[in-house]
């Protein structure tokens, strides 16, 4: 090591000398004498060319010396190198971004160097650093064109090609090849009301004839519709309803019509302020045709303008008349159902002025009504004043009603029934729709001799009449051709064998073509019918319970035995020995009473069963429970299972619960 010192020491003495000597002039030489006073001369004095000659000559065999000096260095260096050290440099070496990334001394010091003007190549001591400098950088630009043109050549080839596009088939793609067999599948659902209803018109007309006084400006009698399910009440009451407001329009009278579905909406509450809300923003809509009106009736008068001048009132030429037009008749602005507004006399602009502030005053206090916390009556005060706050005839059609007062009493019913009578400016009737004909048979006589005032049966439909329903509806359903001519001859039956439900010959029309798509047929044929029969009959209660695990079988299983003995209010404990003495015959574990009450419970929740907790005074309480599904067609369920199936008779262990 003291000869590397003592090699470095004479190297610093040259390059000392070297720059001392050597001259910023770096022009290429052309004579390569040298003169004796050639480290004297300036070089602005010089020709420039022999001194330069002179140096570089010296410098070349320094530049040798120093090239083996380093490569001696680096030979001691790497004999000193650890282990470590290598990997180190190797992972240096593999990331070459990371070292970049790091100065190196030798690298700043030629950095600097290089900014010096009085600095000249020839006289750098280490001229191979410099070009393996210049070497890097050249290889860094061509890496960089080489990295841009593999870049280029990547997104060349990621450009997908149109053939392999039009081959590669995705997962619709499929599904979309066939054409399809509807052209208007909303047809065939319940909420779809259509403009004619087949075999309906006594029913209908009965309706018109009820609420025609609705537009004479006096109070319909209140309406109860009875039927089963899907005989048209609820497709033929919104019929009436549209007709309803659609003459009012016509004949400029305020009338409406509210829809309430009680099987949501099923409490007073919810009610009370929903028909609140409703009227409120109806309000709110007309106060604000009603302002706009205002402020042009007031730019009027003050202007004075030729309008206002050809207003001016025939009776009394002191009075500005102004004609502010009808809310309803102003297709832009105008809710549905709004007065029309008289003919209003303002003899100044701040009469005019007062009319809107007061307008704007009852607009601020029509509070629209939480669904919850508000006290009932708080919630009544507000839907009759929401109601009361313009003249008109309000219909309301409340759909399921049985279940309002199932769920609430007849609480509501009976307020809404005697508001006529303390209503001001509008009038109200109502309109029920029920699936259960003895409901009424619950109610208050009171709200019972007011409710029914009308009665309207919808009969069950046969398969003649189901068959006219599909013909129209599938008309504009279906494309041309698109069913064979016994599909809808076929769906009538099926509908008509059991309730002659229309909805229920609608979803089998719109299944069985749907299930015709799925399979890319061109037409639905009587298959696809009979499929979609087999597909709608399928019974979700018995799919739950053939997919239970064991031991809610079992312990179903025992309920069902004990029902099949004439066990009623069945107890935990009556389940849970039948439960023991099955598990011991198909030789499954017994689990504790405290699992089969959880498993009874989870049976609950899926709705086959109906427990309920009672309270045995002293003697603690316990479940009594119920089948709630088919016992008989449950039971074969349960026997399809390969171990309940290895039970031959259940009997004993009935009789020997009974005997225990």
């Amino acid at each position: 090591m003291t000869d590397d010192h003592t090699q470095h020491d004479k190297l610093s003495d040259t390059e000392s000398t070297s720059n001392t000597e050597s001259t910023p002039d770096t022009e290429p030489a052309v004579d390569t004498e040298s003169t004796p006073d050639a480290e004297s001369t300036s070089p602005s004095d010089s020709p420039g060319t022999a001194e330069a000659g002179a140096t570089s000559a010296e410098a070349e065999p320094e530049a040798t010396s120093t090239e083996a000096e380093l490569e001696a260095t680096s030979t001691d260096d790497e004999a000193d190198h650890t282990p470590e050290e290598d990997a180190a440099e190797s992972d240096a070496t593999l990331n070459p971004s990371e070292s970049d990334t790091t100065p190196n001394p030798s690298e700043a010091d030629i950095d600097d160097s290089a900014t010096d003007p009085s600095s000249v190549l020839a006289s750098d001591p280490i001229p191979s650093a410099d070009r393996s400098l210049d070497d890097l950088d050249l290889a860094d630009a061509d890496w960089s064109r080489d990295r841009s043109t593999a870049s280029t050549d990547l997104d060349f080839d990621l450009d997908p090609d149109p053939d392999d596009a039009d081959d590669s088939e995705g997962l619709f793609d499929d599904l979309l090849s066939g054409e399809p067999i509807f052209e208007n599948k909303e047809v065939l659902r319940p909420s779809y009301t259509p403009r004619e209803l087949p075999h309906r018109n006594d029913q209908i007309n009965q309706m018109a004839t009820i609420l025609v006084s609705a537009l004479r400006g006096d109070t319909p009698s209140n309406i109860l519709i009875y039927g089963k399910t899907g005989t048209g009440k609820t497709a033929s009451a919104k019929y009436v309803s549209q007709e309803l407001e659609s003459t009012s329009e016509k004949y400029d009278v305020p009338c409406e019509v509210e829809y309430i579905n009680c099987e949501v909406t099923d409490t007073q509450y919810r009610v009370l302020a929903q028909l609140a809300n409703k009227f409120i923003e109806k309000n709110v809509a007309l106060i604000e045709s009603r302002i706009d009106a205002l402020e042009t009736v007031r730019e009027e008068l003050a202007e004075g303008g030729s309008d206002t001048t050809a207003a001016v009132s025939d009776t009394n030429a002191d009075d500005t008349t102004v004609s502010i037009p009808d809310a309803e008749t102003d297709a832009e602005a105008a809710p549905e159902g709004s007065l029309p507004i008289a003919t209003e006399q303002y003899t100044s602009v701040d009469a005019v002025d007062e009319r809107i502030e007061a307008l704007e005053a009852d607009a601020e206090e029509m509070e629209p009504v939480p669904m919850t916390g508000w006290p009932t009556d708080r919630v009544y005060s507000t839907f009759f004043e929401a109601v009361d706050y313009n003249e008109r005839v309000v219909v309301i059609m409340l759909d399921e009603i049985d279940k309002l007062v199932e769920k609430s009493g007849d609480d509501t019913l009976y307020n809404l029934s005697r508001m006529n009578n303390e209503l001001t400016n509008s009038r109200i009737s109502i309109m029920g729709i029920s699936n259960d004909l003895k409901f009424t048979d619950f109610l208050d006589p009171r709200v019972k001799s007011s409710l029914g005032e009308e009665e309207i049966v919808f009969p069950p439909y046969d398969a003649t009449q189901l068959g006219d329903i599909l013909q129209h509806r599938a008309e504009v359903a279906f494309k041309p051709d698109a069913l064979t001519g016994d599909v809808i001859p076929l769906c009538s039956a099926f509908a008509a064998q059991e309730h002659g439900d229309a909805r229920r010959a609608l979803d089998l029309l719109r299944t069985a073509g749907e299930l015709a798509e799925r399979s890319q047929a061109d037409i639905v044929e009587e298959e696809h019918v009979r499929q979609a029969q087999d597909k709608i009959e399928l019974d979700r209660v018995v799919e739950v319970v053939r997919t239970l695990p064991t031991q809610s079988k079992i312990v179903l299983f025992s309920i069902i035995l004990l029902e099949q003995n004439g066990v009623h209010n069945i107890n935990t404990g009556e389940v849970f020995n039948i439960y023991k003495r099955l598990c011991e015959e198909i030789d499954a574990d017994v689990l504790t009473q405290r699992r089969v009450t959880d498993l009874i419970s989870e049976l609950d929740m899926l709705g086959i069963v109906n427990a309920v907790v009672v309270s045995k005074g002293r003697y603690g309480r316990t479940k009594e429970m119920s089948l709630s599904v088919p016992l008989e067609e449950t039971e074969a369920v349960l026997l399809s299972d390969s171990r309940l199936g290895n039970i031959d008779d259940v009997q004993p262990f009935v009789q020997a619960r009974f005997d225990n």
